[in-house]
């Protein structure tokens, strides 16, 4: 299929708003593959997200700010993502040692397990690929990079 058939729209404006709508479109439809994924192990992608970035900070603290500057979706309000996956325990709250005014987030090891059942859903997530060759998924990514004037 095409973005044309998907959306049922022949024409567009000019290349550009195609890609644009190309790009939305197929965002969308990836997240709308994962969110039963997630929903069926009790998280949200934002919460992975999170998840994830504390892993790899692991086993030191990181800031909530430090945390929005990577996250993938910096829509969502952080300190309640947060406050959720402290109910979860997957997380915990830490007053740094030399500013007791500022808080640190840390995983805990029950967010580590958790992240450790979700991580075979990174093969499921890589099968949304299937149609592409590793070279044309090499392309694509710098192509977004480049489309974000992201440089290596």
């Amino acid at each position: 299929m095409s973005i044309e058939k998907d959306i049922n729209q022949k024409n567009f404006k000019d290349a550009f708003q195609k890609a644009y709508i190309n790009l939305m479109f197929t965002n969308n439809w990836m997240l709308n593959q994962t969110k039963s994924w997630f929903k069926e192990h009790g998280v949200t992608h934002q919460q992975y997200n999170v998840m994830r970035i504390l892993r790899g900070a692991h086993p030191k603290c990181m800031n909530p700010g430090s945390i929005k500057e990577v996250m993938i979706d910096k829509s969502p309000d952080l300190t309640r993502l947060i406050d959720r996956l402290i109910e979860k325990k997957y997380v915990q709250r830490e007053t740094c040692g030399s500013n007791r005014r500022k808080v640190d987030v840390i995983i805990t090891q029950e967010g580590l397990d958790k992240l450790k059942q979700l991580d075979p859903l990174e093969d499921e997530m890589k099968n949304m690929f299937n149609n592409l060759t590793d070279e044309e998924a090499e392309t694509l990514s710098n192509l977004l990079d480049r489309l974000r004037g992201s440089v290596a």
